[in-house]
């Protein structure tokens, strides 16, 4: 029997309940693969885009840091853009208008997630759901007949059981999977909120210097 004469009829013996496990399968590569692509430090918070974003913000260019941050795509470019836009505000508007887009941001890196544990989920009702299928399907086959042969019990066997272990095959990695992408996510959000915290220093520290440097230009023209 070749490999796909095998899993046809292992997904036969398994009954109408592995159809929804393997779409739930499917679904749940999906999330995990898009997951993986949105996770990454490239799209949260790039080191290269920090580095020289801050060294904007150290020499005062700030018009620059803002078309910097603005050409960037990542998570901490665009709190970056929000801070620079509402950098004329008092240190506690400015501070909540961060949290604001960090919270925003930290949505975005756990959409979908919950979609794996839902996957594990069900995953494991639909083959409990399989496995009683078989069941009644194996007591029935008793209560119609005073004899029953072995074979005749096979069918409900097998649904039983291969219902039973497809979905375990798909919730236990689903859940695996499901566990370390919220690890991964909590820990970019850790960072999204140690750079906002920074990124609002400097931008206070450029408004602090930004009257000094003006008064330094008066003292010498006068």
């Amino acid at each position: 029997m070749d490999l796909d004469t095998g899993v046809v009829e292992l997904i036969r013996k398994a009954g109408i309940f592995a159809y929804p496990i393997i779409l739930c399968s499917v679904v749940g590569l999906a999330i995990f693969f898009q997951k993986m692509w949105t996770l990454r430090t490239k799209k949260v918070v790039p080191e290269n885009f920090l580095d020289h974003f801050y060294s904007l913000m150290a020499q005062g260019k700030t018009g620059e840091a803002q078309v910097y941050a603005r050409s960037n795509d990542s998570s901490v470019s665009r709190i970056a853009v929000v801070a620079l836009e509402n950098a004329e505000r008092s240190k506690g508007e400015l501070r909540e208008e961060i949290e604001e887009a960090g919270r925003k941001e930290a949505n975005d890196l756990v959409r979908y997630n919950e979609g794996l544990g839902a996957v594990s989920n069900v995953s494991t009702l639909l083959g409990l759901l399989g496995t009683i299928s078989g069941m009644i399907k194996i007591f029935r086959v008793i209560a119609d007949k005073p004899i029953v042969n072995p074979p005749e019990l096979a069918g409900g066997i097998s649904e039983a059981l291969y219902t039973t272990a497809f979905g375990l095959l798909v919730a236990i990695p689903a859940f695996i999977a499901y566990k370390y992408l919220n690890g991964r996510a909590d820990d970019y959000i850790y960072m999204l909120e140690e750079e906002g915290r920074k990124i609002l220093d400097y931008v206070m520290n450029t408004k602090d210097e930004a009257p000094e440097k003006k008064k330094d230009v008066k003292d010498i023209l006068g």
